[in-house]
């Protein structure tokens, strides 16, 4: 709600009480509210905050605002893609089912829409989707702009599913985007950066509801790393955790079922982080016995699982430990080794780490800046936990993920030049020229994003 919306819906309920209304003197200002994603890293204080109604009022806001403006969606985002001091939209009044047609199995939902809605939306109708991120709290905008995804060798990320979108440009124009109309701008604005404009609603291609059943059990890492290639061939969905000074892995598969529910209990991750960071705290000094107390803590509390429900109850966990976190993309055949350099790196660095260490696999696609444009890839993901600072380990992990030619989630946090990025993607020139036509003036564009496209600050 903006402000002076609420000001006034203020006013009119103090008439109808009878009680004096309140006149600000003019010229008077209400105070700036300041924004911070969810782990808290990243704060500004914008000179406003908009939540438009409908397409015409979020066009019209587009067209004469003046300053920079950002989209926003649930803040679940640690790269720099929203900070500005001028203006934030937020898509809360583009949210829900808007339509579906039951023989395509698509569903065209709005972009504001959390993924956490997403099943109680599409089960309904008799759709679901192809895949999930195992973090729910994203809007679906907010996911596709930055090239969100879950895991699956054959599974692509989210944006991979659009079918057709609306993009409202800088200048106020609303244009639907899909591979037969605007083709070019379609393949730009499956991944935007929110640089394009305000992307308003998305076609989804679906499919009928399914179970999975999911499977989470600890492994010794060199026997993962070993099994890694056989893993991800063999099952629907495969990701694995490091766990670093403990020699082990968690390992997490799923699979279509057609078994008998058997709901998920309650998220073992967020009581383990705790008892991690305690024995991280406890024994830095001594890695070798930490690792030995991990494995003996283990083999005595660790409860394998095994649960069988509907695709949007498995693939969400509880994420209460709040975090910030790099994520890049590298080529699948390379995860072991990238990993097993990552770890011996870390390990031998950074005693104070102990956040597990996270690797997925994305299914190829073409979008212009999807990380996963080309040959498959893999990712993999280190986070810190919100109070202690990410960058050094960040600094000692991001030239490796460098060497084996990665490629960022937009979303996370990342080191990349605009020289980089025109490196590692083939049609980031393509993207930028679009990005200045729809933008003449760069109105969209923050300071991250025009470092990112090599423009003056």
């Amino acid at each position: 709600m903006q402000r002076r919306d609420l000001l006034k819906g203020g006013a009119g309920f103090a008439a109808a009480l009878g009680l004096p209304a309140i006149h600000l003197p003019a010229g008077a200002q209400t105070r700036a509210i300041p924004w911070q994603n969810w782990s808290g890293y990243l704060r500004c204080t914008p000179q406003d905050r908009v939540a438009p109604a409908d397409s015409s009022e979020l066009a019209t806001l587009l067209k004469t605002s003046t300053g920079t403006v950002r989209p926003v969606g649930a803040g679940h985002s640690f790269s720099g893609l929203v900070p500005t001091d001028g203006t934030i939209v937020s898509l809360r009044h583009f949210s829900g089912l808007v339509g579906h047609d039951p023989q395509a199995m698509t569903a065209t939902l709005g972009a504001g829409t959390k993924l956490g809605q997403m099943g109680e939306l599409l089960q309904p109708i008799g759709q679901a989707l192809p895949n999930m991120p195992d973090v729910d709290e994203q809007s679906l905008a907010g996911a596709m702009a930055t090239g969100t995804h879950g895991t699956g060798r054959e599974l692509g990320a989210l944006h991979a599913y659009i079918d057709a979108l609306q993009l409202v440009t800088p200048t106020g124009e609303v244009l639907e985007l899909s591979r037969d109309q605007n083709a070019d701008l379609f393949s730009a604005a499956q991944v935007s950066l929110g640089a394009l404009g305000v992307v308003t609603q998305y076609r989804l291609r679906n499919v009928a509801p399914y179970s999975l059943r999911r499977r989470a059990f600890l492994m010794p890492i060199e026997d993962l790393l070993a099994e890694f290639p056989s893993r991800i061939q063999n099952h629907r969905g495969f990701e694995m955790f490091y766990i670093p000074f403990s020699g082990h892995g968690l390992a997490i598969t799923t699979d279509i079922s057609t078994d008998p529910p058997s709901p998920r209990g309650e998220d073992q991750d967020n009581s383990a982080l705790e008892d991690l960071r305690l024995l991280r705290d406890l024994l830095s000094w001594s890695p070798l016995i930490r690792e030995k107390l991990f494995s003996m803590i283990a083999a005595l509390t660790f409860e394998a699982e095994d649960n069988v429900d509907l695709w949007y109850r498995i693939y969400p966990s509880d994420r209460a430990v709040r975090f910030n976190e790099m994520e890049y993309h590298i080529p699948q055949a390379q995860i072991p080794e990238a990993l097993a350099e990552v770890r011996s790196t870390l390990e031998a660095r950074h005693p104070e780490v102990f956040f597990p260490i996270e690797v997925r696999v994305t299914a190829p696609d073409d979008a212009w800046l999807s990380p996963f444009q080309g040959e498959p890839r893999g990712s993999i993901a280190v986070h810190r936990v919100h109070d202690e600072d990410p960058l050094p380990v960040q600094r000692t992990v991001e030239p490796i993920f460098r060497k084996y030619g990665g490629r960022p989630h937009w979303g996370k946090m990342h080191n990349l030049s605009s020289r980089d990025c025109a490196e590692l993607y083939p049609r980031w020139q393509d993207f930028a020229r679009l990005r200045a036509e729809l933008d003449p003036q760069g109105r969209m564009l923050n300071d991250h994003l025009r470092q990112l496209f090599g423009l003056p600050a």
